[in-house]
């Protein structure tokens, strides 16, 4: 049975992180070793964390140089043969979301599993603003800018020890240039759990608006073309009507 690694970056996260340890904490998978990064955070982030005492296995609290920088030193701490990431917004659905990514895995005998999340209202998580499908997702996707749900993203340790971390030259979109490096580049195999695991408050660096998502495109067009992978604003600009269309809670 494989050990699993979930990793947890937070920075300034008290008002959100505690739903997030209770969540990984109450999955049924019996093999979990569960790490948190703290950037240092200046409210009362780190003591929450210390409540759970024993129950993390890893808690690295210091100044970090981002959301990557702190993802990276995760990955270095795990000793998992398969590394997932749930960030202090995020939470799992139920208790069995490790487990059905695993299975999935197993069964297909894949180096990477993806499934879909939810995106939510930060105050009422209840109040689902769009539903994204990782689904259709195929390798000519990624010039369009589509990539699997991140936080969903469970990936064998191996991959970062062979192909590295996350880029510190992206600001926001370092998760898509990796998976563009581990699924593209590599050719690192992958499968699709058709279930939602994983609620996502709205809200995070990629999700802050029309800025954040202009920069998020730009540097997608840049991990591309790094990758050997083709593309532009312009294309890009093509995954509009889809993703309209999961806000609006249809498939797209």
């Amino acid at each position: 049975m494989k050990k699993v690694s979930i990793i947890t970056v937070c920075y300034n996260g008290e008002a959100t992180i505690r739903d997030t340890i209770d969540s990984v904490l109450a999955q049924n998978y019996p093999r979990i070793e569960y790490i948190i990064v703290d950037g240092a955070s200046k409210d009362g982030t780190l003591g929450i964390v210390k409540e759970y005492g024993g129950k993390i296995d890893v808690v690295i609290s210091e100044p970090d140089k981002g959301i990557y920088d702190a993802m990276n030193k995760g990955i270095r701490a795990a000793s998992g043969d398969v590394i997932g990431m749930l960030n202090a917004d995020d939470f799992y659905i139920d208790d069995s979301a490790i487990t059905q990514l695993i299975n999935c895995m197993e069964l297909a005998g894949t180096d990477t599993v993806y499934a879909d999340l939810l995106m939510v209202d930060r105050k009422n998580t209840e109040r689902v603003l769009r539903h994204y499908d990782s689904s259709t997702f195929c390798l000519d996707r990624l010039r369009y800018g589509w990539m699997p749900a991140h936080p969903t993203f469970i990936v064998k340790r191996e991959l970062y020890q062979t192909y590295g971390g996350f880029s510190l030259d992206y600001s926001i979109a370092a998760d898509f240039e990796m998976v563009v490096r581990l699924l593209y580049v590599a050719g690192a195999s992958y499968a699709y759990l058709p279930a939602v695991v994983i609620k996502m408050r709205i809200g995070g660096a990629s999700t802050k608006g029309l800025k954040s998502s202009l920069v998020l495109n730009r540097e997608i067009v840049r991990a591309c073309r790094a990758n050997g992978l083709k593309t532009s604003l312009a294309r890009l600009l093509l995954k509009v009507p889809a993703k309209l269309l999961e806000y609006l809670g249809k498939s797209g």
